[in-house]
């Protein structure tokens, strides 16, 4: 019996576009957790708000739950974009000068790459643009928007993003061969 863990190599997920599998994957779990966690916190925002943010009528639970998914979708392969891009792999494979972070590994440092994500995404969407959405359509928003279920929801969405991206994507070989942009411009 073997020790060694599986890669996700061994399951021909690596190369330069697995960011790609990673992103959706991630994407679309977490926004169906989030997506549970509006269901019993207030089905109305997945039944009649989110369809109406693109001008339907509430239709049950079909429409809204397409449109979240694929907002998840979306979101999860920009995050795979970002999080692949050299500058940013560098910074989070860096090494650093604390042991605890160190000791953790990388899948911690995707996870929090994925929390800051989803806040990130939290306070663009539905707090700045949610908010411009709703006084361009003629009502009289309250701002910021802040719902504390939906900070939840994204910050979740994003934790999860993140760990899922770890797993799928075969983060050990693309940092090692990313410069990381802390190292001194005399090492090249």
């Amino acid at each position: 019996m073997s020790t060694k863990s599986a890669s996700p190599t061994d399951y021909g997920l690596g190369g330069s576009t697995n960011w790609l599998l990673g992103g959706a994957i991630g994407g679309v779990v977490g926004s169906l957790l989030f997506g549970v966690l509006l269901w019993v916190v207030d089905p109305a925002i997945v039944t009649d708000t989110i369809p109406g943010i693109y001008g339907f009528d509430p239709d049950g639970a079909t429409l809204g739950w397409v449109f979240h998914l694929f907002h998840g979708l979306v979101l999860g392969l920009v995050f795979g974009f970002l999080i692949s891009r050299e500058l940013i792999l560098g910074t989070i494979t860096a090494d650093t000068q604390f042991d605890v972070l160190e000791e953790t590994g990388l899948t911690v440092r995707f996870v929090l790459a994925g929390f800051v994500y989803g806040l990130a995404v939290w306070a663009l969407l539905p707090v700045i643009a949610g908010t411009v959405l709703i006084s361009i359509g003629g009502a009289d928003p309250v701002f910021p928007a802040i719902a504390v279920e939906t900070l939840v929801g994204h910050l979740l969405y994003g934790s999860l993003l993140g760990a899922l991206f770890s797993v799928f994507v075969d983060t050990e070989s693309s940092a090692e061969d990313v410069e990381t942009p802390f190292d001194d411009a005399s090492d090249a």
